[in-house]
């Protein structure tokens, strides 16, 4: 149950925005291999002045077409995540037009203990996931 938050530019349109969401979903589903109602996403969009995203010398070109997706999971295996990254690349490449230069990524690790999905309780440990 992966929490993806999308951090892009200003000026996509509420389809564009549906699109990556979806494309980055259906890829989510496919790579890490979790039940598709495990959807939870958050989209943050920044004026141009408010994102610094380098390319660490790699020399990828950026755009105003950048997304930059932390995801918030549990343990993955590094080829789980190689995939993800790979699978959502290539469909956001593909689906909307967004160059692989303009893909980054940030996964931040956690435990079952550190998920509330409601009611005060980490259903997790409480057994009710």
């Amino acid at each position: 149950m992966p929490l993806f938050k999308f951090d892009v530019l200003e000026g996509r349109t509420d389809e564009q925005l549906r699109q990556l969401l979806d494309v980055t979903h259906v890829a989510m589903v496919e790579a890490l291999e979790v039940p598709e109602l495990d959807r939870y996403q958050v989209v943050n969009q920044h004026k141009p002045a408010e994102m610094v995203i380098h390319d660490t010398g790699l020399g990828f070109t950026r755009s105003k077409n950048f997304v930059l997706i932390t995801i918030i999971s549990n343990k993955r295996t590094p080829e789980k995540k190689q995939k993800l990254y790979q699978l959502v690349t290539e469909r956001l490449e593909v689906e909307c037009g967004i160059s692989k230069d303009d893909v980054m990524f940030s996964m931040v690790e956690n435990t079952d203990v550190d998920w509330s999905f409601g009611h005060g309780e980490a259903q997790f440990i409480t057994g009710k996931l």
